[in-house]
């Protein structure tokens, strides 16, 4: 396997916006609050960051902003994905070449290429750059589920250095593993299975809750990671209620709402993302209240 991307909790941070434009001096403050956090990474236009509504320049001009306010001091992870591999793989030479660290991408979606296809992809991408390439498997999302066959082929490409797995499926993750060890990282992409995947073996997180609740994150992978599996499930069952109303809706409508509740950034987002209903607001408001965070 080639050397770790990162290990622990990556936070997939939101794009801050103001009148339909990016809010640089917002996203500065966002990188140093992580950077002073614990947190190993960020991802940057992933889709927490709303990468769909982002135009390539704008994803170059944030890449670009968040390597230069990392400073060196955390990992910067670009998520480059898109339905095309030819862009995809520009894209990441172009994140290669502003100083990013690794790059993040997501299954093709709906043009739902075969399980050769999806060999062909990551293939064409992991080439394409010198940096560590990690796949992102989001079903819900996609419409794609990685196939085992997919996964045994994606093991042999030296820069793909693991997989984001968001699918839900602790079996499946802990069936990863058990086929191909170390041959390549294993992210938990949902915050409620942090703990249970380390247990199977897993690497780390590429986290929302992170965004609002950074060191908590850090602290729950690093017991993971020290193997103080009883601290780490009672941390996990803590935090879980704060997962909960941050997926109450279309993730990341909640957390941003959450970030502007309390005072990193406005929740501005860009259509089709709408803003919170009320009822889901207020819910999201006492949950924050209870964990002190208003």
């Amino acid at each position: 396997m080639t050397t770790l991307p990162f290990k622990g909790a990556a936070s997939a941070v939101v794009t801050p916006m103001k009148n339909g434009e990016i809010d640089f001096e917002a996203f500065s403050r966002i990188i140093d609050i992580q950077v002073n956090s614990g947190v190993s990474a960020v991802v940057i236009c992933g889709t927490t960051g709303e990468s769909p509504t982002l135009t390539e320049a704008e994803k170059l001009s944030l890449y670009k902003a968040a390597v230069d306010n990392a400073n060196g001091k955390i990992k910067v992870i670009a998520g480059c994905g898109a339905p095309s591999t030819a862009f995809t793989a520009s894209l990441a030479r172009q994140a290669e070449a502003l100083g990013v660290d690794a790059i993040l991408t997501v299954t093709p979606y709906y043009n739902k290429c075969s399980a050769e296809g999806l060999y062909l992809h990551y293939k064409t991408i992991a080439e394409s750059v010198f940096l560590p390439v990690i796949a992102y498997n989001v079903p819900s999302r996609t419409g794609v589920d990685i196939p085992m066959e997919t996964y045994e082929k994606l093991a042999d490409i030296e820069n793909l250095a693991g997989v984001k797995e968001a699918s839900g499926n602790i079996s499946k993750a802990e069936k990863i593993k058990s086929y191909f060890g170390d041959r390549f990282a294993i992210y938990s992409g949902n915050d409620d299975l942090i703990a249970p995947l380390y247990a199977v073996g897993g690497n780390g997180v590429v986290s929302v809750i992170s965004n609002i609740m950074p060191k908590e994150t850090a602290e729950l992978c690093r017991l993971c990671h020290e193997g103080n599996m009883t601290d780490a499930a009672k941390l996990q069952t803590y935090l879980y209620p704060m997962v909960q109303a941050l997926f109450s809706e279309v993730n990341p409508i909640p957390v941003k709402t959450a970030l502007e509740l309390m005072g990193i950034c406005s929740a501005e987002m860009r259509l089709p993302l709408s803003p919170m209903g009320d009822a889901y607001k207020k819910k999201l408001m006492a949950t924050m209240e209870s964990y002190g965070l208003l």
